[in-house]
């Protein structure tokens, strides 16, 4: 399959479009085939999704095993958890035909209601909103029935699964932990981006997960390896590309994988045929990424308040700041006062727009940092407004 740009940067296409990750590949193919379900912790973009994704894509995998993925970032309840696990099986299903959608809606019967053909191409449709899942345990129950059931071994991975621990619900982890345990047709992979929350699900003795799961950590591809892979797909559409670029690009992002592909996939854009693309056009490229994001990075800091402001652009003019209450961090930038940082980091945190890891402070989008920077000197009124300025 050919694409116009081959640095994909949402989704995952082919092995042919995804770099690296051998080891981590063959590591988590060999644990959920042995009957480990899997925790896989990494910061958000690295590439968690890709590898899921790639390990499903592999013969072992998808010849052998049904495999089911969903994302619960957005989720706030164990209905909606529900309802996406329930709308992911079904849209697996939907291609096998007519059968297996009888055989779902069967075990699941509390969302038979839903079970309708499109009147136009006569396909089935899951016609099933959040209101209609009134038991989201019961159902719950009978999704893990079907998968007991299932033609096939299954493989079940969660993305962002920390979410669960802001559900209304107090009991979650001990109603999904009970029905994991008893499900012995599945494996699962808990993908999660908040380190600190996924180690405490799985490594507090307090917790229904303790010990459950084998850990892996996704690290940033390396240079190494992600050089070739860059230089390889220029090449094969006769563009090329300088090894001083790469390695800026890969540094300047620090090798987190979404932000250095985005990159990538700018400079494709902007070299012609038969031309290298070299450092130079790496500020014209990110020219055009920060223009893209503009409009919504002003909506986004225009909603925070003002201690939220002075923080955030605080931390992304040290890009890595530690000691952030600090007499000197307070008077470098300008800050009101401790107990205002500390609520400003607060309401940062819960927004996920800074992570903190072992005390060291950072916002977590790389190109909101450059936006920031670019945008705002680190200087302040007296009464603490910053002030815009280009740089």
């Amino acid at each position: 399959m050919h694409i116009a740009n081959p640095f994909v940067v949402g989704g995952y296409i082919s092995p042919h479009y995804f770099c690296d990750r051998e080891v981590e590949t063959e590591l988590l193919i060999r644990n959920i085939t042995n009957g480990r379900n899997v925790a896989l912790i990494s910061t958000r973009r690295m590439g968690k999704t890709g590898l899921i994704r790639h390990c499903f894509y592999q013969k072992e995998v998808k010849e052998h095993y049904n495999t089911f993925f969903i994302d619960i970032y957005a989720t706030s309840s164990l209905r909606e958890f529900v309802f996406a696990l329930g709308k992911e099986i079904f849209e697996k299903l939907k291609p096998k035909g007519r059968r297996f959608i009888d055989n779902f809606f069967s075990v699941i019967s509390s969302l038979r209601a839903g079970f309708k053909l499109d009147s136009v191409t006569g396909e089935p449709v899951f016609d099933i909103g959040l209101g209609d899942i009134h038991a989201a345990e019961t159902t719950l129950e009978e999704i893990f029935t079907y998968l007991e059931q299932a033609d096939k071994p299954c493989i079940v991975a969660i993305d962002e699964f920390q979410q669960i621990g802001t559900y209304a619900e107090r009991n979650v982890e001990a109603v999904l932990r009970t029905k994991v345990q008893h499900c012995r047709n599945s494996f699962f992979i808990f993908a999660g981006s908040q380190r600190h929350i996924m180690m405490n699900i799985f490594n507090s003795p307090a917790r229904p997960f303790y010990q459950s799961v084998s850990m892996m950590h996704l690290d940033a591809i390396p240079l190494v390896a992600y050089k070739p892979f860059v230089k390889g797909l220029f090449t094969e559409n006769e563009k090329y590309i300088t090894d001083e670029l790469v390695e800026e690009v890969y540094d300047f992002f620090e090798g987190h994988t979404w932000y250095v592909q985005l990159a990538m996939n700018e400079l494709y854009i902007l070299t012609a045929k038969e031309e290298t693309c070299d450092k130079p056009m790496l500020k014209t490229a990110l020219d055009n990424i920060i223009a893209m994001q503009d409009f919504t990075y002003q909506e986004i800091f225009s909603r925070l308040p003002d201690k939220q402001k002075e923080v955030i652009v605080a931390i992304a003019k040290e890009k890595k700041a530690e000691g952030v209450t600090s007499a000197r961090f307070i008077k470098q930038y300008r800050l009101s006062s401790s107990s205002s940082v500390q609520s400003g980091l607060k309401g940062l945190m819960e927004k996920d727009m800074v992570t903190q890891e072992q005390g060291v402070y950072q916002v977590y989008d790389k190109l909101l940092v450059v936006w920031l920077r670019r945008n705002y000197e680190n200087t302040f009124s007296g009464e603490g407004s910053i002030q815009r300025c280009i740089y």
